[in-house]
Order: structure tokens, then C-alpha cells, then sequence
């Protein structure tokens, strides 16, 4: 049974994969504060309301964007479930080929996303991740990872309207009757559903042009529903695509 871990700057997700298909996956608040034991005890929780053994992990994968927490995660797999873990890194081997300037700046959850669309959605193709930044990554016709575009998350910008300005409250992100928003709620989830409706869009043509055919987009992370209801762009909604890049990638790695 394989432990799957990806950590993000909002959320943590984890999964287990077994019998060629994943058993059940849970996605906690992510928390810099939290130590290896406080983690341990979550995930243990985790465990037991799903009626699940943790001795039946055969291995462990990570996955991090947050470093001072990367650490938090290793400690807690070596001392509780008694596996070094699989840490992502662009030095793995992915089955794909970094082709951006600095292959060191490629997010692990980037990375992972490429090898999960190529090897699941076929290329070329667009993974827009709408996690706490708002990501963009073309893999070409070849399955090789090209690059992309990072734009602040929903989430990021919801919260600035509320915290700078004096009026505007938090709202629920939910799209709109109407893009003409009659009141002030509708008004602002006409800018922010809407409005990135208009930035997937825009973004998603660009890239398109650069690639020089029609890429397949899926999409992925929290908000991926709600957005794909509003645009005929995004094809494919695959919640597990980052979980599922992270497994592919441990057995490239750990099972040769």
C-alpha cells in the first residue's frame, strides 16, 4: 500500500493507493506550526476512522512546495511508518523532459501534474491547478514540460479584496446569477469566478497559439469544479491528477 503525500501551501493532501486503485484520499489545512508528532497524530486519526492499518504501507512518496515543512514530513514517515520517503525533486527520474531555463525552479506539484496529464490525458496538453496560486503548464506534442504561467489563486484574491478595502466582505466562492452583479456579493463573484473565467481563457488560448495545435486543458485542485461549469475551455476536471502523478513517479524511482 503506497502513502502518498503532497503538501501545498493551503492544503495537504494524502492518498493510498492499493490493488491498482486508490483507496480512499483526505486533504487537511496545511500548518507550518505543526511538528512530526502532531502530523503523525492527525494522519493516525486519519487512519482509524477510515478503519485502516498503517503498518500495511509498503511506501512512502512526498511531495512539498513548502520546505520548512518538507522536513516535518520525512521525520514524521521515518519515525512512524518506518519508510525513507520518495521526496520529489527535478533530479528524479520523471519521464519527462524540464525543458524550462532553471529546471531547480520547477514545483514539485508542476512536475508531478505534467507526468499525470501526459501519462493519463495523452499530450500536447494544459494543466490549469487552482490551488492557492493559480497555475498555467504546457507539455508539448513530445510529453515534455515547457513551462507555463502562475497567477494568484481565487483564494489570494478574495482575501485582498476583503483585507484592503473597508467595505467588501469575505464571500462564498460560488459563481453568480448574473455578471451584472446587483448587489455587492454578486458583484464581487462576478469579478472573481467570472473574471478568472476570463483569465483561463485568455491564458489558455496563448499557450495554445505557442504550442501550435489544440492541447487537450484539464484541470485540477479545489476550485477546478465550479470553474469548468462556467468555460467550454477546460475539457477534463481530474481531482487526483497530482496524487496519481505522484505515484507514477515513485515506481519510475522506487520499482525499476
Amino acid at each position: 500500500m503506497l502513502l502518498a503525500m503532497n503538501v501545498n501551501n493551503t492544503n495537504t493532501s494524502f492518498g493510498l493507493h492499493a490493488d491498482g486503485k486508490w483507496i480512499v484520499h483526505w486533504r487537511v489545512a496545511t500548518d507550518r506550526a505543526k511538528q512530526p508528532d502532531e502530523y503523525a497524530m492527525l494522519l493516525r486519526n486519519l487512519f482509524e476512522y477510515g478503519k485502516l492499518d498503517w503498518s500495511q504501507i509498503s511506501g512512502v512518496a512526498l511531495s512539498s512546495v513548502v520546505p520548512p515543512i518538507t522536513t516535518v514530513f520525512v521525520d514524521l514517515s521515518r519515525r512512524y511508518l518506518g519508510h525513507d520517503p520518495l521526496v520529489v525533486t527535478h533530479q528524479l527520474k520523471t519521464g519527462v523532459k524540464i525543458l524550462i531555463d532553471y529546471p531547480a525552479e520547477a514545483g514539485a506539484d508542476r512536475i508531478l501534474n505534467a507526468l499525470g496529464a501526459r501519462t493519463l490525458h495523452g499530450c500536447p496538453c494544459i494543466v490549469v491547478d487552482f490551488g492557492t496560486a493559480t497555475t498555467f503548464d504546457a507539455i508539448s506534442g513530445e510529453g515534455d514540460y515547457l513551462g507555463g504561467a502562475i497567477a494568484p489563486g481565487l483564494g489570494i484574491a478574495a482575501e485582498a479584496l476583503f483585507s484592503k478595502t473597508a467595505k467588501l466582505p469575505r464571500i462564498e466562492m460560488t459563481a453568480p446569477p448574473a455578471a451584472i452583479g446587483r448587489n455587492t456579493v454578486h458583484a464581487m463573484q462576478s469579478g472573481l469566478v467570472l473574471g478568472y473565467v476570463g483569465l483561463i481563457e485568455g491564458l489558455v488560448a496563448h499557450i495554445r497559439a505557442e504550442l501550435g495545435g489544440r492541447a487537450k486543458v484539464i484541470a485540477t485542485g479545489g476550485m477546478a469544479p465550479i470553474l469548468a461549469e462556467q468555460t467550454t475551455v477546460i475539457e477534463t476536471v481530474d481531482p487526483m491528477l497530482t496524487l496519481e502523478g505522484l505515484r507514477l513517479i515513485y515506481h519510475l524511482n522506487r520499482e525499476e
